[in-house]
């Protein structure tokens, strides 16, 4: 009977919006959570005869029915936390967490980056699920397949200097010095200096001090002083542990490198000497060696200066923490001002997002729907980029779902009209018989 299917009608209405309002709710809940995504109930008709039965023209549907919930996997806006293991994605993918829900051993997939360094050194999301990433291989490289992020949170050893790098201009116009080299009164018998620190091999650092001195045009030599209480045996005053000479073009360009003495001493405390063949100067990649002569020290006319210099060793450091760069590379902090990359974060991408599962816990696990994940790095492959510091919010917008909710509300109580309409309808054809 036409009233009675109204009825069922009506009833199918107010269950579909009562179903769509708790989607509606569930998305106010989770304004706050991070990398949340909201869902919106999809309606479907319900039609009382099948059309592969026969035709179903002219014919009353029977209703409506939430027919799917769908996940919408826009965008969330990013803000800044401070918090150096915040993780944020913007763009496509997910992190990788591995370990147990419910019951369940797997790896899931997640948008919420709020991660922390546990008591093993492992990152690990707030429910103490591993993150998966590429490790660091010794030669700057990334290994192929995902393992757990791991932080080595012992001290960082320290490390021999064994190269050293100096850039700078010295003065063409200087006077050449007639007066015979003395170490021990390098200021008067020189003409221009610079200092850096070099560390031995239990990282202490020693003071070296590279002096220039002009014996022709264009021709220069230097010699790299240290104080003579660190070595051993110690020797007074100033000691010599490195010289050679610097020619240059009548262009200013380095010409020549030329190492009368390896740079090398006998360290005191218990360190070892410095490596047998000598810790190496570098001034420059010199025409002799198929430079320009023009990338590191030159001489031109003007005062002499240090533009830059360097050297590979550094004493032993404590774990600091963590920073995460655009690509997802975890690097480690040192308190020796080191940077070690530890690992790269994993990116999985899907070909259905809509079709992931959700897991609660701020977690996705794929299915045959969103097919199988697709494993590569932030930046690569359609994949989004990393932010460090940050988190990614929730995409629900507030102001839109309050809207649906009343829309909700108005059309449960259009719905409760169907049915109380077809009752009075039926109780009219009741009182035909009276």
């Amino acid at each position: 009977m036409t009233v009675l299917s109204s009825m069922n009608s009506g009833v199918s209405g107010l269950k579909a919006e009562s179903d769509a309002l708790g989607v509606t709710g569930d998305n106010i809940a989770n304004v706050n959570t991070s990398g949340f995504k909201a869902q919106r109930a999809v309606f479907e008709d319900v039609l009382g005869h099948s059309i592969l039965a026969g035709t179903s023209t002219g014919l009353p549907g029977s209703g409506v029915r939430v027919g799917d919930i769908q996940q919408m996997f826009t965008q969330g806006s990013l803000s800044n936390t401070g918090v150096s293991t915040d993780v944020a994605l913007n763009g496509d993918g997910f992190f990788v967490v591995k370990g147990t829900v419910d019951g369940v051993s797997s790896d899931f997939y997640t948008r919420a980056g709020e991660f922390v360094i546990n008591k093993d050194g492992k990152l690990t999301n707030t429910g103490g699920l591993k993150v998966q990433g590429y490790q660091a291989n010794g030669d700057g490289t990334f290994a192929a397949s995902l393992s757990d992020v791991t932080a080595p949170t012992a001290a960082l050893p320290a490390r021999e200097t064994t190269e050293m790098e100096v850039t700078a201009n010295i003065d063409s116009s200087a006077q050449v010095i007639t007066a015979a080299w003395d170490p021990q009164d390098p200021a008067n018998t020189a003409n221009f200096s610079t200092t850096m620190s070099i560390y031995d091999s239990l990282g202490n650092a020693h003071t070296a001090d590279v002096y220039f001195r002009k014996t022709a045009d264009n021709a220069w030599d230097y010699h790299v002083l240290t104080p003579g209480a660190d070595l051993n045996p110690p020797v007074v005053g100033n000691a010599e542990i490195g010289s050679g000479s610097l020619t240059f073009t009548t262009a200013g360009a380095l010409n020549a490198e030329t190492v009368t003495t390896p740079i090398a001493a006998a360290w005191g405390g218990g360190a070892a000497a410095t490596p047998a063949a000598g810790v190496a100067i570098n001034f420059g990649t010199s025409i002799a060696e198929g430079g320009t002569g023009l990338d590191g020290t030159t001489q031109f006319a003007g005062p002499s200066n240090v533009s830059a210099q360097k050297q590979d060793g550094y004493a032993s450091g404590d774990f600091s923490g963590v920073s995460v760069d655009g690509q997802g590379v975890v690097t480690g902090l040192y308190t020796n001002g080191q940077k070690i990359a530890m690992s790269q974060l994993g990116i999985a991408k899907f070909r259905s997002n809509d079709g992931l599962g959700r897991a609660g816990q701020n977690l996705w696990i794929s299915t045959r729907e969103s097919g199988t994940a697709a494993m590569g790095t932030a930046g690569s492959g359609g994949r989004g980029a990393t932010t460090g510091g940050a988190l990614e919010g929730s995409n629900v917008d507030l102001a839109s779902e309050f809207v649906s909710m009343i829309q909700h509300q108005r059309s449960f109580s259009a719905n409760s009209k169907t049915i109380t309409t077809a009752d009075e309808m039926l109780q009219e054809l009741i009182g035909l018989k009276r």
